[in-house]
């Protein structure tokens, strides 16, 4: 029994082998190509030759290569956690029995200095949440409070959905950013800022299109009532804004953590959102009795002021 056994674990242990020299050559060839577009881009970019929009046309085409580069990890994570999960579904397997070697006190190597560095981020992304959090819980107070937290919910679930898109751009940003300023390519890296904008900035235009067309009827997805309906349309031209400004507001905050100012921007999040937003909203909202809309006048108003700063903070970067 267990010569079998110890049989089969050798026959097992080649196969680890081979995916494990499978995975390494993959990473190899994965950075070799990386390095070879980012070569490419610089090349390009510094090229006196073409002209700028030959420039501009060649580095965009390099440039989005180099995005949906950074995106096919992440595909490629989620399809393992599917597969691990359907693999769990279907039951253990005696297979498996060498996968798992115990818990190690080494898995908590590193952690103090990756607790430091995500710190100011989690503060960052933490502060963002509460905001939004906050001025649903501040409509509750509202004359009628039902219809305004039922019109503000809805749409800050369109705007919620809409924002996804760009936390990926936020994510490439700041990886390209950090890339290329670590590498020494700061041509290369402002490109990448003004791409990852301009594209982000056409899609959320899209989708606030898209959201005024719909603005008669888009409520209904979420619920039946004509009142939640109306309320709705509304507040669909703040939505439009709202949708403009936080798909580029995300793409510049993942700049500047790229530059490894997390810090700054957790500060920046405090003053637009806590010390204007919030006030603002209140006032608009109470004060000037313009209910769910000046609620969201304020969130605006806030987002903007951090969006003016980034940009601000974005184009005076070496």
């Amino acid at each position: 029994m267990e010569e079998n056994q110890n049989d089969h674990q050798h026959h097992q242990q080649p196969h680890a082998d081979e995916l494990h020299e499978l995975l390494l050559e993959s990473k190899e060839h994965s950075i070799v190509e990386e390095e070879v577009k980012i070569n490419e881009l610089e090349r390009i970019l510094s090229d006196t030759r073409l002209t700028p929009f030959q420039r501009f046309r060649s580095a965009t085409v390099v440039e989005l290569k180099l995005l949906f580069f950074l995106a096919a990890p992440v595909v490629l994570a989620w399809e393992v956690r599917l597969k691990l999960y359907v693999a769990k579904l279907m039951g253990p397997s005696e297979k498996c029995n060498e996968t798992w070697n115990g818990f190690s006190i080494q898995a908590f190597s590193g952690l103090p200095k990756f607790f430091k560095l995500s710190l100011a981020s989690a503060i960052m992304l933490c502060l963002e949440a509460w905001y939004f959090q906050i001025l649903v819980l501040i409509a509750g107070l509202l004359k009628n409070p039902e219809l305004a937290l039922d019109s503000l919910s809805i749409c800050m679930t369109i705007s919620g959905l809409v924002f996804m898109i760009s936390v990926g751009f936020n994510t490439a940003a700041s990886v390209r950013v950090s890339n290329e300023l670590g590498a020494g390519n700061a041509k290369s890296a402002a490109f990448s800022v003004l791409v990852v904008t301009f594209i982000s900035f056409i899609i959320s235009v899209i989708a606030a299109i898209i959201v005024l067309a719909l603005r008669h009827v888009i409520s209904y997805v979420f619920t039946e009532g004509e009142n939640v309906a109306n309320a709705v349309s509304e507040l669909t031209p703040f939505l439009a804004i709202a949708l403009m400004l936080n798909e580029i507001q995300p793409v510049l905050s993942g700049v500047v953590v790229g530059c490894g100012w997390q810090a700054f921007v957790a500060y920046v999040n405090i003053g637009c959102y806590y010390v204007v937003g919030v006030p603002l909203g209140v006032l608009l909202g109470f004060t000037f009795d313009l209910g769910a809309k000046g609620i969201w006048s304020g969130m605006i108003g806030g987002t903007v002021m951090q969006t003016v700063i980034l940009i601000w903070v974005t184009f005076r970067t070496d």
